[in-house]
């Protein structure tokens, strides 16, 4: 099998710089992941960000509505703008998940 930091240099990149945040923090995994939701919404991050967030937020036991509590403690610092363009690119984060998890299940039921 080929090194996976071969093939996907960015992502086990990504992957180290998330790890090393983590172990330098002392926030608790919900609270960090709350504080990465709000900076991509500050940041204008497009949905394959949130999209590698959210799993891990619903890993450290944050549902929807925390993320909607998010973007409504934010709102009136980012603006009307990036809220709206938040709740879109995670809307669109969520159907690639979904549409990925289609796809799987569908090859899965072809096996």
């Amino acid at each position: 099998m080929p090194d996976q930091s071969a093939e996907a240099p960015v992502l086990d990149l990504l992957a180290k710089m998330t790890v090393a945040s983590a172990e330098a923090t002392n926030l608790d995994d919900q609270t960090m992941m709350l504080v990465r939701i709000a900076a991509l919404v500050a940041v204008g991050a497009q949905p394959a960000s949130y999209l590698l967030n959210l799993g891990v937020a619903e890993e450290a036991g944050l549902d929807v509505q925390d993320i909607r509590d998010t973007l409504l403690a934010v709102a009136p610092i980012v603006g009307t703008a990036r809220t709206a363009a938040a709740t879109g690119n995670i809307a669109r984060a969520l159907g690639v998940a979904l549409e990925v998890a289609d796809e799987l299940a569908a090859t899965e039921s072809r096996r």
